[in-house]
């Protein structure tokens, strides 16, 4: 507790708040959360189509595949072959295999191709697929511009 001397040598509580020390660490857990919010976004530029579905719930820590339109896979931030897919599919999972993987494709990516990725999937006991896809709502012009905000259209199966 903090204390004032007077002039007669008595000390009196001190009722005001240090407001320095709180300021202090309102500025720390800022600084924090600016440098953290960017490393959980997904960079990878793709022109994703618009769905008139409602958005479904998200997990903390999604598993996103993302299809490129140069038919690159992307497990997360790391491009990576289809072969080694399921391996880091299981390093990334923990082996869960009821663990919901989050499907992203590029517009010029046909359907074909987007069907193969999925039964690569299914042959390695992923079954729980969520098609990722724009809100019509909120999706941009036909200039095909993404601002990296994906909403999942829903799931397959």
């Amino acid at each position: 507790m903090a204390g004032r001397l007077q002039d007669d040598d008595s000390l009196t509580d001190n009722h005001e708040i240090n407001v320095t020390p709180f300021i202090d660490v309102m500025l720390v857990l800022l600084i924090i959360f600016m440098v953290a919010a960017p490393l959980a976004t997904v960079d990878i530029n793709i022109d994703l189509p618009a769905s008139r579905g409602s958005a479904s719930q998200r997990p903390d820590q999604p598993v996103w595949l993302t299809i490129a339109a140069d038919r690159s896979l992307s497990l997360g931030q790391a491009q990576i072959s289809s072969q080694a897919l399921p391996a880091q599919l299981d390093a990334e999972t923990g082996g869960n295999r009821e663990t919901r993987i989050f499907l992203r494709a590029d517009k010029a990516v046909s359907y074909g191709e987007v069907m193969e990725v999925m039964n690569l999937l299914r042959d390695h006991a992923y079954t729980k697929i969520a098609l990722v896809g724009l809100d019509a709502t909120a999706a941009p012009p036909a200039t095909g511009a993404v601002d990296g905000q994906a909403v999942p259209a829903g799931a397959g199966q």
